[in-house]
């Protein structure tokens, strides 16, 4: 995806550059499981922000430390294992942990409004209270942590990935309505489904082979159809491109 990022974070650049100073820009990236959009975020928002430095730096209107673009990962409004505990049927909720439900979608609603509001025209500093906060997962704890990401005033684009940033049911619709661009990570489920098998136990979520293919095609795929089901139509689509590193496994 080198090549369509480079792309993308040049358009990215050129928007903030537009927007008026008083609003972000803010985009929602989505996409099935396993379809790569973490991957460009991180891609993207890197280079968005190495071009607005050296634009922005030419009249001495941004500090060297100050990042505009901010990356906030939707898996950070994941229910917590304790609260899924709580569900009428916990192994259900375990089970399907990833599906919309086992997020807190009022949560993420609100953190959009809150981007939503007009910047302040003052600097800001951590003990500001226009300082927005936003969770992300710690997959060595298994559970969200609260407030990891801070978004201050200057980060005037903030691009939001994950499965439902612009999923078309309540609560959800509300922030995906407030997005200024929704992209969508186009990838076909047997690709897919290959790429989550691979991962699932590489990274150590399925035990073996059996355990990853049965999480991918039990879980990981319903979410995925859901979604394409489900979503607000997107401002513009981005076709996955394999990632080179995940090979289908074979059994050992």
């Amino acid at each position: 995806m080198d090549q369509i990022a480079s792309e993308l974070a040049e358009y990215l650049a050129s928007r903030v550059l537009t927007t008026p100073p008083e609003q972000r820009f803010i985009v929602g990236i989505a996409g099935v499981p396993a379809s790569g959009k973490s991957t460009l975020s991180h891609i993207v928002v890197d280079r968005t922000n190495r071009i607005l430095r050296e634009r922005l730096a030419v009249d001495g209107s941004l500090e060297s430390h100050d990042d505009i673009a901010v990356l906030v990962g939707l898996d950070g409004w994941h229910l917590t294992r304790a609260q899924l505990d709580a569900f009428p049927d916990p192994k259900l909720a375990h089970d399907r942990r990833g599906a919309y439900w086992t997020f807190d979608g009022e949560s993420y609603v609100d953190f959009v409004r809150q981007l939503r509001e007009p910047l302040p025209t003052t600097p800001a500093n951590k003990d500001d209270p226009t300082v927005i906060y936003a969770p992300s997962f710690s997959h060595e704890l298994k559970d969200p942590k609260p407030q990891a990401v801070s978004i201050y005033p200057w980060n005037r684009l903030v691009i939001i990935e994950g499965l439902y940033p612009f999923l078309n049911i309540q609560p959800w619709v509300e922030a995906g309505r407030m997005l200024d661009e929704r992209w969508w990570v186009e990838l076909g489920e047997d690709e897919a489904r290959t790429r989550l098998v691979t991962r699932h136990v590489l990274s150590g979520v399925a035990k073996d082979l059996e355990e990853a293919e049965w999480r991918a095609k039990e879980n990981d795929a319903p979410n995925g159809r859901f979604i394409k089901a489900n979503m607000l139509e997107p401002t513009r689509i981005i076709h996955s491109v394999e990632d080179a590193t995940l090979r289908t496994l074979s059994p050992a």
